[in-house]
């Protein structure tokens, strides 16, 4: 069912959504791929870049402190995902600070993800000393 429900939500996007997909959508914003209305699990998240573990949610004042977003939050995080909140006014007025947020946190999570600086692999040890 969350296939279906994630169709259904592609075609009622809201205005923030439509507007930060158009930003995102095909390899736009510095090459990284992104999804719109991903399932993970037994969520649905507005934008993921699977590659990089990232989920964006563009949230509107209903969202103001719901214990049930810190929960699927909590949730995703366990699941090694970075999960970035933007309110849906600052989408719209802020355009450049929300891409700014989300290229930080991509490149972040671009490092983490690197073969060689992956836990375990024997180049992560010492990683970066003596920079």
């Amino acid at each position: 069912m969350p296939n279906a429900r994630a169709r259904q939500l592609r075609r009622e996007l809201t205005e923030a959504e439509r507007r930060l997909w158009a930003l995102l959508r095909d390899r736009r914003l510095a090459g990284f791929e992104f999804r719109r209305q991903h399932p993970i699990g037994a969520f649905i998240v507005d934008f993921a870049c699977t590659k990089h573990h990232l989920a964006i949610e563009a949230d509107g004042s209903q969202h103001t402190g719901n214990t049930q977003d810190r929960r699927r939050t909590a949730a995703l995080e366990r699941d090694g995902w970075h999960v970035l909140r933007f309110w849906n006014n600052d989408i719209l007025a802020n355009k450049e600070g929300v891409i700014t947020a989300i290229l930080t946190v991509l490149a972040e999570r671009q490092t983490l993800t690197h073969p060689a600086l992956r836990a375990g692999s024997p180049l992560s040890r010492g990683a970066g000393e003596g920079i």
